[in-house]
């Protein structure tokens, strides 16, 4: 079967709208003086604009508002969206509120969607995904230690969360904790809804991290307490145990979104060293008449065009043999990915030196946000065991001492393959 990325020219055509609107009228947000009042007045038209255009919560299946892309179509409005730290939120699949999304939209009940999911797709109210803990590792998720246990037909809740994006501001917040002690590590946890306002959650505080500016108006990563936090027993998504899986179809779909956006991150840096290489000098001529530069140049394109089509492929695979058969490539985008977008910024900052390493452009706080990709979403380091042992399940090791290739064994095999040829040939000679 072959690989096949290509979309139609109507689509295409919804592309080069976004190109243009996100380019005119998102990126002047990012150096909009206002509080957060005067920020929502000014996103909702541009949101207005998006959902006539039928571009609104694209992840969803149309019966829910979205228009049921697939994966290929998500990444390439991705890539573009990318860009710009405020443009998902302007197309209605911003994080974790898309993922959580989701999960409500291919888990939760009837009751769950409509008194939580229709009023998160509107706009109406927030969301939280409350996983990481700060007293167990990240890396290992079957450490998790929150504990939720059922008391009639109510959940109890214990538990220290942290890095819950959107915690501060979350209406709701779906938490991942432990119903299952007993099971097997991937059976353990489960989904519980939790509404923002339920007594014994304690929202400690946004978590300052490298991010910084960015994270105002109360979005951030937040440390939570559950202090014997009871919520309904129906607000339990799926199956009690269910946790992984959902988290897992959660997830793979989403690091493809996350990757595209990389694109979109490393494309914007990789305009600015380009425009910069033609417009400075040093030593008698322009930037881009150095060697080096030229190599800057020239190792950011190949890269760039290396992840953005390693990650279309895991999309490709996704639409047409699901996220279980992406396994490895959602894996293997996710680490070169992060360090594409690290290194096509670096050489940016780089070739802007002072003015590069300022807040006077955007590249300082690109650089930033860049850091964290190494680590959400699972570690690179996690990633590459998970691509390592994929492939060496590919593998046998060779009977013997020698390896396969082992020339004097190879050349023993050959000369009992042909000694009746060779032998026939001597007696005709």
């Amino acid at each position: 079967m072959g690989w096949d990325f290509s979309t139609e020219p109507e689509f295409e055509k919804k592309l080069e709208w976004m190109r243009a609107f996100v380019r005119e009228e998102v990126y002047p947000l990012e150096v909009l003086d206002t509080d957060e009042v005067g920020f929502m007045r000014a996103i909702r038209p541009l949101q207005a604009e998006v959902k006539k255009q039928k571009l609104w919560a694209t992840h969803l299946p149309p019966e829910l508002g979205g228009q049921g892309y697939g994966q290929v179509k998500l990444g390439l409005m991705h890539e573009i969206e990318g860009a710009t730290v405020w443009a998902p939120i302007i197309f209605g699949n911003q994080a974790p509120d898309s993922g959580n999304s989701e999960v409500l939209a291919h888990f939760g009940s009837e009751d769950q969607k409509k008194r939580w999911l229709r009023p998160l797709l509107d706009g109406q109210i927030r969301s939280a995904f409350s996983m990481t803990e700060p007293n167990t590792a990240g890396s290992d998720p079957t450490l998790l230690s929150t504990t939720a246990v059922l008391d009639g037909d109510v959940w109890v809740i214990n538990g220290h969360k942290w890095f819950t994006s959107n915690g501060m501001i979350a209406d709701f917040l779906i938490a991942m904790v432990v119903t299952e002690p007993q099971a097997d590590a991937y059976e353990r946890a489960s989904m519980i809804i939790v509404p923002g306002d339920a007594p014994g959650l304690k929202k400690l505080r946004n978590i300052p991290t490298m991010a910084g500016e960015h994270e105002r108006f109360g979005y951030g990563h937040s440390e939570i307490v559950y202090e014997d936090v009871r919520v309904p027993k129906d607000n339990l998504i799926g199956e009690r145990g269910q946790g992984f899986l959902i988290a897992q179809a959660r997830l793979g779909p989403g690091r493809i979104h996350h990757c595209m956006r990389w694109l979109g991150q490393a494309r914007r840096a990789f305009d600015m060293l380009c425009e910069r290489s033609l417009q400075r000098e040093a030593f008698g001529k322009k930037l881009a008449g150095h060697e080096t530069v030229q190599n800057w140049i020239a190792d950011s394109a190949a890269e760039m065009q290396a992840a953005r089509l390693m990650t279309l492929h895991a999309a490709w695979v996704i639409d047409t043999q699901g996220a279980a058969a992406a396994r490895k490539e959602i894996s293997m985008i996710k680490f070169f990915g992060a360090k594409v977008l690290h290194d096509v910024i670096d050489r940016a900052i780089q070739i802007h030196g002072s003015l590069g390493y300022s807040s006077d452009l955007p590249l300082e706080e690109m650089y930033r946000h860049a850091r964290a990709a190494r680590m959400y979403d699972g570690p690179d380091e996690v990633h590459r065991v998970s691509v390592a042992r994929q492939v060496l399940a590919g593998y046998q090791p060779p009977k013997g001492i020698w390896p396969r290739e082992h020339v004097p064994t190879r050349k023993a095999a050959a000369q009992r393959k042909f000694a009746a040829l060779l032998e026939a040939a001597t007696t005709d000679a």
